[in-house]
């Protein structure tokens, strides 16, 4: 039986979460069948009991896990005679800290660069409540939020520059092979190139070579979600 992925959707089915996204590349590294359940942010209190705040929530036969993270764990612990995601004690400090790097430096710098966009790619149904929670979360209006946002793109670029010294030697984070550290690194791209037109990488940046070479794993996975093409 396929693991039921309750995935969060925009218009066009564009699924544009960065949480579900390491969900769905961390099911495709072991292996295992998925279904996703397109979910909208104000469908979310209608998964299973009603509890659930946040997505990605997965349904295992009946085993409901929330967050990205504990899901992972989950697997791995569900699933150990399939390839490991987070790989032991040392792939899971490892995958820690670029989870906790790409959060705070790169995804909390991009929301203000991408928010109205994400905002005009929401289906009406949850448009408002996106617009209040967001302006809430920013002490101001969303409206303007991106003006000057290609100038604040230098400064994007420069904070990957840790990831660029590493992906520039290697084909990814985890050396040869893809980790649980690369979807981590991987979700504010997805995130940004379902909803936006402004390009993150230049072509000639090792990371561009990078993002590109994840878009096409588990038989072009990330590539088939609809988005911009950069």
């Amino acid at each position: 039986m396929a693991i039921i992925l309750y995935d969060l959707v925009g218009i066009d089915d564009r699924r544009f979460s960065s949480n579900c996204w390491r969900t769905r590349l961390a099911i495709a590294h072991k292996g295992l069948d998925c279904e996703t359940v397109p979910t909208r942010f104000t469908e979310i209190d209608q998964i299973g009991d009603g509890t659930f705040k946040t997505i990605p929530v997965i349904d295992n036969n009946g085993d409901y896990v929330v967050d990205s993270w504990s899901i992972a764990e989950y697997l791995d612990d569900k699933y150990p005679e399939r390839p490991p995601i987070l790989g032991g004690s040392d792939g899971n400090q490892h995958a820690r800290f670029v989870q906790e790097w790409a959060v705070t430096r790169i995804s909390q710098f991009l929301f203000t660069m991408i928010v109205e966009d994400i905002h005009a790619h929401l289906t009406p149904e949850d448009q408002e409540w996106f617009y209040n929670s967001r302006s809430k979360r920013l002490g101001r209006d969303i409206t303007g939020v991106q003006v000057g946002r290609e100038s604040r793109l230098v400064e994007l670029r420069q904070r990957l520059e840790p990831m660029r010294s590493v992906v520039r030697n290697t084909p990814y984070l985890g050396g040869e092979l893809p980790t649980y550290a690369d979807y981590v690194a991987f979700s504010p791209f997805i995130w940004a190139r379902t909803v936006s037109s402004l390009a993150l990488l230049e072509k000639d940046d090792p990371i561009y070579s990078w993002f590109q070479r994840i878009l096409n794993l588990y038989d072009g996975l990330a590539r088939k979600n609809p988005g911009y093409d950069w």
